[in-house]
C-alpha cells in the first residue's frame, strides 16, 4: 500500500520529485537556511517538471537568486513592526486590526513580505500573549474588524479557530471577522465541514480572503474548498500578488480573475511586490502594472476588476496604484475609454 503524498519540507524531498537540480544543491541549501520551504501535494502535482519556467514553482520551489538582496530591500517591508503596540496584533488603520494566530503556512511563498518570520522554527504566541492581544481589541472600541493572518491560520485545527472567533464574539464592537488564506488551493483537504463551522458566530460576518496568483491554482478539489465556504453563507474575495512569469500577462490575469468569478469568489486586491529581501526576480515595475489593469478594463466584466495596490514601505498602508483615465484642463474634463480614445465630459456642442 503507497503511502499518502505528504507536504515537501526539505530540498532532498524536491529533488527526488523532480523539482530541484542536484547542481543547484549547495546554493538552494543556503536559501533554504533563510527562509522556509514547504510545498503541499497540491501544489506539487500542478507542477510542470518539463518547463524550467512554470508558474506554479515559480512561486514555491526555492531560487539561488533569493540569495542576492538589493539596498532597497527590508525585512519589514510594508512596517507591521511599527503599528504593532502587542504580540500578535497589527493595528495600522483606525477600524481594523490584524491578529496574527500562527507564524506556519501550508506552503511558503517566495515572495513573502513576511518570510523573515514566517516558518516552522518561529514561536507561537504564548497564552499570555494571545490574552494580551485579545485584551487589546477589547479596549479599542474603533476596531470594528479583525483580520486573522500569520502565517495562515487555516493551518490551526477547528477547534483552535473556534476558540478565536468565539473570543472575538464576545467584543462586541468587533462586528466583522476576515480571514487571510492560502489554504483552499494549497491544501484543500484541509476545508472540512467543522472548520467551515468554526468560523461562523452568531451575529457577526465572516469574510474568507483566498490568496492565489495563478488559475491553474483553482483545482476541482480548490473549487470545492471555496464552495464549502459560499454554500454556508461565507462571502469570500481574493487576493493576488502581480509576479513576473507567473501572472504579469493579460492572458494569465484575466483567465486567473475568470476563475476566481466562475467561483464565486469576487477579485479583491492585486497586490504590487512588497520590497522583501530576495525577492526582485519576481518583482514587476509599477508601469507594467498599470499597462495589465488597462488591458483587463473593459476587455473582462466589471467583477474580474481587482484593485492594484502598494503598500507603502514603512507602514504607511495600501494605496490605489491603478492607471488614471481622467484628467481636468480647461473646466471640464478628458476621460479615456478602455480602447484608448479620448472624450471631453461635458462633451461639446
Amino acid at each position: 500500500m503507497n503511502a499518502a503524498p505528504k507536504t515537501l519540507r526539505h530540498l532532498s524531498e524536491l529533488q527526488a520529485e523532480g523539482l530541484t537540480p542536484d547542481a543547484r544543491r549547495a546554493a538552494l541549501e543556503r536559501v533554504a537556511a533563510q527562509y522556509a520551504v514547504a510545498i503541499t501535494p497540491a501544489m506539487a502535482e500542478l507542477i510542470d517538471r518539463t518547463d524550467p519556467d512554470d508558474p506554479v514553482a515559480r512561486q514555491f520551489v526555492p531560487s539561488e537568486a533569493e540569495l542576492e538582496t538589493r539596498p532597497e530591500e527590508r525585512a519589514d517591508p510594508i512596517g507591521d513592526d511599527a503599528h504593532s503596540p502587542v504580540a500578535g496584533i497589527v493595528h495600522r488603520y483606525p477600524d481594523r486590526a490584524l491578529l496574527k494566530l500562527t507564524h506556519v503556512c501550508a506552503v511558503y511563498c517566495r515572495f513573502c513580505f513576511r518570510r523573515e518570520t514566517v516558518g516552522p522554527a518561529a514561536e507561537p504566541l504564548t497564552p499570555k500573549q494571545l490574552d494580551a492581544a485579545f485584551g487589546y481589541i477589547a479596549a479599542h472600541p474603533k476596531i470594528w474588524e479583525v483580520i486573522l493572518t500569520g502565517g495562515d491560520p487555516l493551518v490551526l485545527s477547528p477547534r483552535r479557530i473556534k476558540q478565536t472567533v468565539t473570543r472575538l464574539a464576545a467584543i462586541d464592537h468587533v462586528k466583522v471577522v476576515r480571514v487571510h488564506t492560502r489554504v483552499p488551493a494549497a491544501d484543500p483537504a484541509r476545508i472540512t465541514p467543522a472548520l467551515v463551522r468554526a468560523l461562523k458566530a452568531k451575529g457577526k460576518a465572516t469574510y474568507v480572503v483566498l490568496h492565489v496568483n495563478h488559475a491553474r491554482e483553482l483545482t476541482e478539489a480548490a473549487r470545492t474548498a471555496c464552495a464549502a465556504f459560499v454554500d454556508a453563507g461565507v462571502p469570500m474575495l481574493s487576493q493576488s500578488v502581480l509576479l513576473k512569469g507567473v501572472n504579469d500577462d493579460p492572458e494569465a490575469l484575466g483567465a486567473l480573475m475568470r476563475a476566481l468569478v466562475e467561483c464565486r469568489i469576487k477579485p479583491y486586491y492585486l497586490h504590487h511586490g512588497d520590497l522583501a529581501p530576495g525577492t526582485a526576480h519576481l518583482r514587476t515595475t509599477i508601469e507594467r502594472g498599470q499597462s495589465l489593469m488597462r488591458a483587463l478594463r473593459g476587455r473582462y466584466s466589471g467583477l474580474c476588476q481587482p484593485e492594484y495596490v502598494l503598500d507603502i514601505p514603512g507602514g504607511h498602508g495600501k494605496s490605489p496604484i491603478g492607471p488614471g483615465y481622467l484628467t481636468g484642463e480647461n473646466g471640464g474634463y478628458t476621460v479615456e475609454d478602455y480602447n484608448g480614445a479620448r472624450h471631453c465630459y461635458p462633451p461639446k456642442a
